[in-house]
């Protein structure tokens, strides 16, 4: 590992909790659908399906799969992500933690899909990216899923310039023993096509 702070916290200080919540919070009141993420995670699921959110923060498409029918386990390294987590939903599994680092926690292997959502791999740590898709993909049922949604340029980062490329993340998914199922522009499932800013992909972790 490096031991460089992960983008996220260099971003926010790590205590960006309340105010996230508050930015979805108010994108409910004016009418907006927030739960994208969670309604193409469910379509891909069988009922009662084991997920683990990865940079869940403050847990808003854990809860709502959960409140689906799913068994959702949540982790972050952003203790005031959590704390907003645990208080909207304190008894769904939060957990405090580094991707990196998954295996420390003690989780259960076996997980249908793991989620990487809202530009998690960009913000990592640098150098900690491969390590990270290493430990989702060993999190994972055989042919589970990873879903990841993440920018590709600074339109649809937080950031000047994008730290990862898709060709990157592809060669540390099949480093890990994931295979490209599909990939799509929009958590709505609009065609990917070379040069998009932004993409959604789902791997499946074939038989080691």
């Amino acid at each position: 590992m490096t031991g460089q702070p992960d983008r996220w916290a260099e971003l926010t200080g790590g205590q960006a909790g309340e105010e996230y919540a508050q930015r979805f919070a108010r994108l409910v009141e004016s009418g907006h659908d927030i739960h994208g993420e969670a309604a193409f995670c469910a379509a891909l699921l069988k009922p009662a399906a084991r997920v683990l959110d990865a940079g869940c923060g403050t847990g808003r498409i854990a809860i709502r799969l959960a409140e689906l029918g799913h068994h959702c386990t949540g982790v972050d390294v952003d203790s005031s992500m959590l704390a907003v987590a645990r208080r909207d939903a304190p008894t769904q599994e939060w957990l405090l933690g580094d991707l990196a680092r998954l295996d420390d926690l003690g989780l259960d292997p076996g997980f249908d899909l793991a989620l990487a959502a809202g530009n998690v791999i960009p913000l990592l740590a640098p150098g900690t990216e491969s390590a990270v898709v290493r430990q989702l993909a060993a999190a994972l049922s055989p042919n589970g899923l990873l879903v990841t949604g993440m920018g590709l340029d600074a339109a649809h980062l937080p950031l000047a310039e994008p730290p990862v490329t898709i060709e990157e993340f592809d060669h540390w998914c099949t480093e890990a023993g994931l295979t490209l199922r599909q990939r799509y522009a929009t958590w709505s499932g609009d065609p990917y096509e070379e040069g998009c800013g932004y993409a959604v992909s789902v791997h499946f972790r074939h038989d080691m």
